[in-house]
């Protein structure tokens, strides 16, 4: 199976060389645990690698997140610049259905709102897309419509050859059952926890299912570093060596 680099090269090494070309992988996470800056990662690689990409951003301005790119050393302004990126300015819609909606009624139709049809504007030779977050779209919709919507989404954009991030908030995925992750090809899991030996909150990624490749059940630790995400050693392994080192240091 052909694979597309994530942008993290220890992620690759996990999952086989990357993301499964033309498919569709799930990425959920509480605040702070790094979710968009994993999407951030897969669109500067593919446009460094010359693929036409798109991030659909329900959640923050476009300006915004050129300049959180710029923080952790990933240039999009360029690829912005060359049209080979193409960053959606839903977030402008999103409130703006909001602020009318306000004005005119609950009866007034708020279409801005259709995710489906921001995915059926994406270009048929877009070759990576990021959708960040469609969470915000599912806290209002029923289960079964919900399911319906990603099955959709899925439907379309590998029907053009896209490989695909989702990501989810983790009060969303929560809400709607996780069944987003049925729709999916493949989901990674962030998580910030405790390390019980340290008192020290880690970020942790867990990848519950990637189809087509052979991955670990341990979680991986990673930090956000001034160039973006690092993943270090398996979280089996670290706990080990702090044990180790308190032990040594008489503690345990």
């Amino acid at each position: 199976m052909e694979r597309i680099k994530t942008g993290i090269v220890e992620l690759d090494e996990i999952i086989s060389g990357g993301y499964p070309k033309g498919k569709t992988v799930l990425v959920t996470g509480g605040p702070g645990a790094g979710k968009t800056i994993f999407g951030l990662h897969f669109l500067h690689k593919g446009c460094t690698d010359g693929k036409k990409s798109m991030l659909i951003a329900t959640e923050e301005t476009p300006e915004d997140i050129l300049m959180e790119a710029e923080i952790i050393g990933l240039d999009l302004q360029q690829y912005v610049d060359s049209k080979q990126l193409v960053i959606g300015r839903v977030l402008e819609s999103r409130t703006g259905s909001i602020e009318q909606v306000a004005k005119f009624g609950a009866g007034f139709e708020m279409s801005e709102l259709d995710i489906i049809e921001r995915v059926k504007s994406v270009p048929a030779d877009t070759e990576i897309v990021v959708i960040d977050n469609i969470g915000v779209f599912a806290l209002d919709m029923k289960i079964k419509e919900f399911r319906n919507k990603i099955d959709t989404i899925n439907h379309l954009l590998t029907s053009i050859g896209c490989t695909t991030l989702i990501i989810m908030d983790e009060t969303a995925y929560e809400l709607t059952h996780k069944l987003a992750e049925y729709s999916v090809y493949g989901s990674i899991k962030l998580m910030v926890m405790e390390n019980p030996y340290t008192g020290l909150r880690e970020r942790y990624l867990d990848i519950p299912k990637m189809r087509g490749t052979n991955i670990s059940l341990e979680r991986s630790l990673f930090e956000i570093t001034q160039k973006g995400i690092k993943l270090n050693n398996s979280k089996t392994k670290r706990e080990n060596k702090t044990k180790n080192e308190v032990t040594i240091m008489g503690l345990d």
